[in-house]
């Protein structure tokens, strides 16, 4: 599929309302960037693209021109079976990420059946000077290693983070509510001892008390180890 072709089918399938809400929510890229196609529609398309192959020199256009595309190649990524070959796309794309929803959204399945390998590849994304390439990095650990899989290593590596960037924090804070809910005695101590920055600790405690996964009793507690200011 070429590159007009493509911007017509994106173009016939917005949606301005959505694209008035969408330029609102996501406010690190340029409002000129955003169409307006609503992900079902997306998800559609990025599997068309995969059916017919298209979506091969559909990966190598980067950087691309539209908040849609982006989406696209995070889609198509997602739903790649050859773990090496979803690896080596996803940190040509990583760079490229530049908001929360390309970012959040992208999560490769293949990785489900190696996480040992996705693992490495989480320490040094989480190192990165990349606002999104950490946030991902932080989101893969917790969608991949926080069941069978845990290991109170892990949220001490995301413990030792720290950074200006909104939006790492609000991942970091995402993560230790998720952890609390599935691996609270193990974590809690992180939160017993401060271990994170004040604004992150709070919020981490504020997601974790509108949690459905957290007894009362444990809510209780977790608002009495919140950092007054």
């Amino acid at each position: 599929m070429k590159n007009a072709e493509l911007y017509e089918r994106l173009n016939h399938l917005r949606d301005l309302k959505y694209c008035d809400m969408q330029k609102k929510i996501i406010p690190t890229v340029p409002p000129e960037s955003i169409i307006g196609v609503r992900t079902p529609e997306l998800r559609v398309l990025a599997k068309e693209l995969l059916k017919t192959g298209a979506y091969q020199d559909f990966l190598k256009q980067l950087p691309h021109t539209y908040f849609e595309e982006n989406q696209l190649h995070a889609f198509i990524l997602s739903e790649l079976k050859d773990p090496d070959i979803c690896m080596d796309e996803l940190e040509k794309f990583l760079p490229f990420v530049d908001n929360w929803a390309t970012c959040d959204q992208m999560s490769p399945k293949v990785f489900k059946k190696h996480k040992q390998m996705l693992l490495g590849h989480i320490e040094e994304w989480i190192k990165s000077d990349q606002t999104y390439t950490v946030r991902f990095g932080v989101g893969m650990l917790m969608g991949h290693f926080l069941d069978e899989d845990y290991d109170p290593a892990y949220p001490a590596m995301v413990a030792r983070l720290r950074s200006d960037e909104y939006y790492v924090n609000m991942m970091i804070a995402w993560y230790f509510a998720t952890a609390l809910a599935k691996q609270y005695d193990s974590v809690l101590p992180f939160m017993e001892k401060r271990k994170l920055d004040d604004w992150t600790h709070n919020k981490a405690i504020q997601k974790s008390v509108e949690s459905r996964r957290l007894t009362d009793a444990q809510k209780q507690y977790l608002k009495s180890l919140k950092v007054k200011k």
